[in-house]
């Protein structure tokens, strides 16, 4: 899934985030990243034009490699330690990709998922009745592994009680953003479908 951020002003690029520059890598000016695209290959080609957070500042790809399952990348005029190091913290980000290509390869931008209705699908695992609503996308999670979808429980669940004796009540529930759980993906109907394993939605 593509990672975003988006700019009010119309006229400005609409900019994805792409990679948080780490540390210098060696003595020639090649940093490490921190990836947030699915497309490393095609983002850290060498040419590509990356950008600060506001669009203004450029940063043009040189060249880059992966080591031990690390992109190192090479920005033109980074040319020493020094000048590396000085990048570290920055975040970079991409030109957009077109929203046709991105749907004919099962891509999807945050604020396209945020706002689906959560339905449970057809042939659910759970034995449940295919569409039966679960909740509403109230937003999307990064972590190490996977992206996570939020979803805010139609019916909140009482899962048992605190050491005061009150009641415990899960209103969210996470679920990994993985074709085999969420199978269904329709932005005109506003809505998506998952197959949660038994005990991943409290209360199904």
């Amino acid at each position: 899934m593509a990672q975003q951020d988006m700019h009010d002003d119309p006229q400005q690029l609409e900019l994805l985030r792409v990679a948080r520059i780490g540390k210098a890598q060696g003595l020639k000016g090649e940093v490490t990243v921190r990836l947030y695209t699915d497309d490393p290959e095609w983002r850290f080609e060498p040419g590509s034009v990356l950008y600060d957070a506001d669009g203004e500042i450029e940063y043009i790809v040189e060249n880059s490699r992966t080591f031990k399952d690390r992109w190192i990348i090479k920005f033109e005029g980074t040319d020493d330690r020094t000048a590396a190091e000085a990048l570290n913290g920055i975040e970079l980000y991409g030109e957009a990709d077109d929203p046709e290509e991105m749907l004919e390869a099962d891509e999807w931008y945050p604020k396209d998922l945020i706002g689906l209705e959560a339905r449970l699908a057809e042939g659910n695992g759970l034995g449940l009745p295919a569409g039966q609503v679960v909740g509403k996308v109230v937003d999307v999670v990064d972590s190490p592994a996977q992206s996570l979808l939020k979803i805010r429980l139609t019916e909140p669940v009482v899962t048992g009680q605190n050491s005061k004796g009150e009641d415990v009540v899960e209103k969210t529930a996470l679920v990994p953003f993985v074709e085999q759980l969420v199978p269904e993906i329709d932005l005109d109907e506003q809505y998506l479908t998952i197959d949660p394993p038994g005990g991943l939605i409290p209360g199904l």
